[in-house]
């Protein structure tokens, strides 16, 4: 009797395993390895993998198998924004939310955008920026307490006193300080050594420096290069040991020159990138993220009265307009791209656009996505874990209603996401 009470309790415990797996019958599947679109294939999952991919619409004996009908749809792994700000969304009141939110304003704030971009087909992100609330985000959502993407963070970004990403910029001299390496405030190799360290501690998954001036701080240049090269070598090296890669923000040419010389993974916008580092990018296996969109936000933007600071408005009406042309350029010559689009300088769930501004620029719609899948995947050293649609891999998978090598705007309106084997839009 104990024993075929065992049995049963094994038959019965196996067959509520069997039943968690789900059967997704996809109509046309993009093959993102061979840049191929495949018909009638049907995803199997468990758990949060992808256990097998079929040849036409299986039907299997378990009565409580789930099945996923996307027969009418265009099916593709979960895409991947290597360039987002997840805890902010910028607004004409930026400035002054700074010093008036709280890092539970921060937080809260930070759910809505995640959501946004996971429903918008984002299943994965690398985040490059904020407070620090997005490394308690990326917690938050990777123990299933909030819904979001997958989240790489760079924690705070590293500046030098007065660059781009000095958080004290424009406030007043009673509250700014002297912020150093525990802020993210670089001026010195050790420095530099220290504030790599210091977001390794804080959990930060990688670094981002900001080479060269930027477009909406609150400084007037918006392209002078803003570190030394031996304090980006002693980034870079020091982030290599701590397993991490390195991204910059550039738009200058000379900041772009040292930090590829320097060793960082990818540039940032790269606006004003002259052939010569277009040529050393390639040399050392360096990628750009163009940011298109964000160019073109901005260029909007600063036509609007009053919406950014006044020193804020020539650098975005000379910057935004040149980062497509870059682009196209880059492209061309072979220079590696990773699909990125500085989510929240814009309003988060809107990524999609990008898409269609590379698409414009020249680059072919399949090469698109496989650069916001396995060029990212590999970037961020998943490639045998996302990007793809395959054995093995997370359950990330999205679908669009239509194909987008013949309707590139499909991929702005994303009807199906799952992330971990989870459904999060049918």
């Amino acid at each position: 009797m104990k024993k075929a009470f065992l049995l049963f309790a094994f038959i019965f415990s196996t067959s509520l395993l069997i039943a968690q797996n789900t059967y997704i019958y996809c109509g046309k599947l993009i093959d993102t390895e061979s840049g191929k679109i495949l018909k009638k294939k049907t995803i199997e999952v468990s758990g949060n993998k992808i256990q097998n991919v079929y040849d036409g619409y299986i039907k299997v004996r378990d009565k409580n198998a789930t099945y996923i009908d996307l027969k009418d749809k265009v099916v593709m792994p979960g895409l991947i924004d290597m360039h987002v700000h997840i805890e902010s969304e910028h607004n004409p009141k930026t400035r002054l939310q700074k010093y008036i939110l709280n890092e539970a304003d921060i937080a809260y704030n930070s759910t809505v955008y995640a959501k946004k971009t996971l429903l918008s087909g984002f299943t994965t992100v690398r985040d490059l920026g904020g407070t620090g609330v997005n490394i308690s985000l990326k917690k938050a959502i990777s123990s299933g307490k909030v819904a979001g993407p997958r989240v790489f963070t760079a924690g705070k970004s590293l500046a030098t006193t007065g660059g781009h990403a000095d958080p004290t910029n424009g406030g007043s001299r009673k509250l700014i300080g002297d912020p150093g390496p525990k802020e993210g405030v670089v001026n010195s190799v050790e420095d530099a050594k220290k504030a790599v360290r210091q977001r390794y501690k804080n959990g930060a998954d990688c670094i981002k420096i900001t080479a060269t001036g930027g477009v909406l701080s609150v400084a007037k240049s918006g392209d002078n290069p803003q570190f030394t090269i031996e304090e980006i070598k002693a980034i870079c090296d020091t982030a290599k040991d701590y397993g991490m890669h390195v991204a910059a923000h550039a738009h200058g040419d000379e900041g772009m020159r040292r930090a590829v010389v320097g060793g960082v993974k990818t540039i940032e916008h790269g606006t004003y990138m002259s052939d010569s580092t277009m040529e050393l990018m390639k040399k050392h296996d360096a990628y750009l993220v163009p940011t298109i969109t964000a160019g073109k936000e901005v260029v909007e933007k600063a036509k609007v009265k009053g919406y950014f600071p006044a020193i804020v408005v020539p650098k975005a009406l000379a910057v935004g307009p040149q980062i497509q042309g870059t682009f196209a350029k880059a492209y061309k010559k072979g220079v590696g791209i990773a699909f990125g689009t500085d989510a929240g300088v814009f309003a988060h769930g809107k990524s999609g656009k990008e898409f269609g501004f590379m698409v414009e620029a020249g680059m072919p719609a399949m090469e698109a996505i496989q650069s916001a899948t396995i060029t990212n995947a590999k970037i961020l050293d998943m490639a045998n874990e996302i990007g793809k649609i395959k054995k093995g891999f997370f359950a990330d998978i999205i679908a669009v209603d239509d194909d987008p090598t013949d309707k590139i705007s499909t991929m702005e309106n994303v009807t199906f996401v799952m992330k971990d084997g989870k459904v999060y839009k049918k």
